[in-house]
């Protein structure tokens, strides 16, 4: 018993000398962990500061400096493999002296309509206000290049009419922001009380119809108080007018027609009278033509007297030539 003692002393002691070898272990784990999980942190929360996030919120940060913003969605499969070459261009930010953003146009529907993005991803790059689209190579080289040689120089900006800080492309985003709403409530009614497609339709048709009669409603009183309707005198007067100038131009009219009237009779009149000194000159004209006719019956009727005579002359001419000739 007393050999066993100093062995279990001894081990005792062994394992009394070496729990604080063991203990001092996962401590110095602990700490390499700890460290190197802020060090993470600190650097994703570096990463993270460099890609700024673009919002309905901030997206006027925009018209001051430099940028390139990248418009994208979740969904899009182009716009993922995208994202690793932007984080990566997005830590030369510092470099560049630029800021580097993206907008997510499933979150910002209103900025997709406002800077008119139909196709994803889509790219700008913006210099104190004036925006040009980027349509270059989508590598890290061929961005660091575009804004340090500034190669966006020879790049057409965006007309002034369709700018996003313009009041029509604010109209636009609007638009957007209702039909982003529009398609939520027609997922909502579909699939999450499973409506028939059919009846969205039709709640969509009345709330069309009936906001129309109201925006109409609306703009009659607009009409009415920017042009009131007249009173009930003023408007009696201007019948008043009207009919006094109607009967005005009616009585011009009647005395036109009268002298029409008269000056029609006057021609008339004077017709008749030319017809008839037409008539007498043709009775003179016939009359003549009647007594030379005559005379020139009984000229006529002479000459054949002179030749009725003239023959039996010439007969008996001829008889006596016979005659002699027979003797």
């Amino acid at each position: 018993m007393q050999l066993i003692r100093p062995t279990n002393q001894s081990k005792a002691g062994q394992t009394g000398t070496r729990q604080p070898k063991m203990s001092r272990s996962p401590g110095r784990m602990m700490k390499n962990f700890g460290t190197f999980l802020a060090l993470f942190l600190t650097f994703s929360a570096l990463t993270e500061g460099k890609l700024i996030k673009i919002e309905e919120n901030n997206w006027q940060d925009l018209l001051t400096g430099e940028w390139m913003v990248e418009f994208f969605a979740p969904w899009c499969p182009a716009c993922r493999g995208l994202q690793p070459t932007w984080e990566d261009f997005a830590g030369w930010s510092e470099d560049l002296e630029i800021g580097i953003g993206q907008v997510d146009v499933t979150t910002s529907p209103g900025l997709s309509g406002r800077f008119m993005v139909t196709a994803l991803p889509t790219i700008f790059h913006v210099k104190d206000g004036v925006f040009r689209q980027y349509r270059g190579a989508r590598d890290k080289d061929s961005f660091i290049s575009f804004v340090e040689d500034k190669k966006w120089t020879g790049v057409e900006p965006i007309s002034s009419w369709k700018s996003p800080d313009s009041i029509q492309m604010s109209l636009v985003s609007y638009f957007f922001k209702l039909s982003m709403v529009l398609r939520n409530v027609h997922t909502t009614l579909t699939e999450d009380y499973q409506m028939p497609y059919w009846v969205s339709y039709v709640a969509f048709a009345v709330a069309t119809i009936l906001l129309g009669g109201i925006l109409g409603l609306i703009l009659v009183c607009c009409i009415d108080c920017v042009y009131p309707p007249r009173r009930d005198d003023e408007l009696h007067h201007h019948v008043q007018q009207v009919t006094r100038g109607d009967k005005k131009d009616s009585d011009v009219e009647e005395d036109d027609d009268v002298e029409e009237l008269d000056g029609s009779q006057d021609e008339g009149e004077e017709d008749q009278d030319t017809q008839d000194e037409n008539l007498s000159q043709d009775e003179g004209d016939n009359s003549q033509d009647e007594g030379n006719s005559q005379n020139e019956a009984s000229q006529n009727s002479q000459d054949e007297g002179s030749q009725e005579e003239e023959n039996p002359r010439a007969e008996n001419k001829s008889r006596r030539r016979r005659a002699r000739k027979a003797d």
